[in-house]
């Protein structure tokens, strides 16, 4: 029996009913869970936890997480600076050092900065007060409606809703859909504000894989970048990582607005995926492309 690919789904807040912890992604642990390979057996074995910390404030499993038998992080940074300690970020990047893969999200303005500091990752995240995008035209607001919220906050639509998305060519395998007529993932569950992300001039490693369109002013914008292995200058072969815009992509919500959110949501819920339920089919391939391609 091959071994399953081991996720871990972590946020970087504690728990608290009233926010988007890990209970709110309830939806994308099921779907990981029942994925099957080509001989019926589970692809995955999914652990998800919200941080917790220790005396010295270091999350025990962040901080030794290269210790751990995890193959995979799926990070959602959802804190606004404080979420992850200095030992946190050398456990993750150790992680990566012995070929973890790591997926990273977050969303608007200052959502999930305390992931400046991790190797690579850290650098393809713009935000408001740090890391912030090198075109200083883009530093400015694209929702205009939720004015508490500044930028990077990039309009593709309503919670509820779906985007279409282009894919970058060439087409990477994350993006590919053989069930598509297009053979390829066209939509992604939209949000209000997602967050800015891009690959600095000279990055060899890195590349944009899929834009979106901004509902609000016709610009487009970043929704994933893919990092592939390379070997560093300690001569560590690092895993494959991805950055995705916002971590809406991922979150109960998104998927069913039914499932409810907290009590500081104030924009409406858009109907687009409960009247066209085939477009989240498009989220749930990209997810086992994931799961695959970050295990490669």
């Amino acid at each position: 029996m091959v071994q399953p690919i081991r996720i871990l789904l972590q946020t970087t807040i504690p728990t608290t009913e009233d926010d988007w912890s890990i209970q709110r992604f309830s939806l994308l642990q099921e779907y990981l869970s029942s994925v099957q390979d080509e001989t019926g057996q589970r692809l995955c074995e999914v652990t998800a936890r919200d941080r917790l910390t220790d005396v010295e404030g270091n999350d025990p499993i962040l901080s030794s997480l290269d210790q751990s038998d995890f193959d995979q992080l799926w990070l959602f940074a959802l804190d606004v600076g404080d979420g992850l300690s200095d030992k946190d970020r050398a456990g993750i990047n150790a992680f990566r050092q012995r070929g973890g893969g790591i997926l990273t999200t977050r969303d608007h303005q200052d959502m999930g900065c305390s992931m400046c500091g991790i190797v690579d990752i850290g650098d393809v995240h713009y935000f408001h007060s740090r890391n912030p995008d090198p075109d200083e035209s883009r530093c400015c607001p694209d929702d205009p409606y939720t004015t508490y919220i500044s930028f990077p906050n990039y309009h593709s639509g309503a919670n509820g809703d779906y985007q279409k998305i282009t894919p970058v060519e060439p087409v990477h395998e994350l993006l590919k859909n053989p069930h598509s007529a297009s053979g390829m993932i066209e939509y992604f569950p939209s949000h209000p504000h997602e967050g800015g992300i891009g690959v600095r001039a000279g990055d060899k490693n890195a590349r944009v894989i899929a834009v979106g369109k901004s509902l609000v002013t016709g610009r487009d914008f970043n929704l994933v970048v893919a990092m592939e292995h390379y070997q560093d200058s300690q001569g560590n072969m690092l895993g494959r990582a991805v950055a995705n815009s916002s971590f809406h992509h991922f979150l109960d919500y998104n998927w069913d607005t039914s499932k409810g959110c907290p009590s500081f949501v104030d924009e409406p819920p858009g109907n687009g995926v409960k009247n066209q339920p085939s477009a989240l089919e498009d989220i749930k391939i990209y997810v086992r492309n994931l799961a695959l391609w970050l295990a490669n």
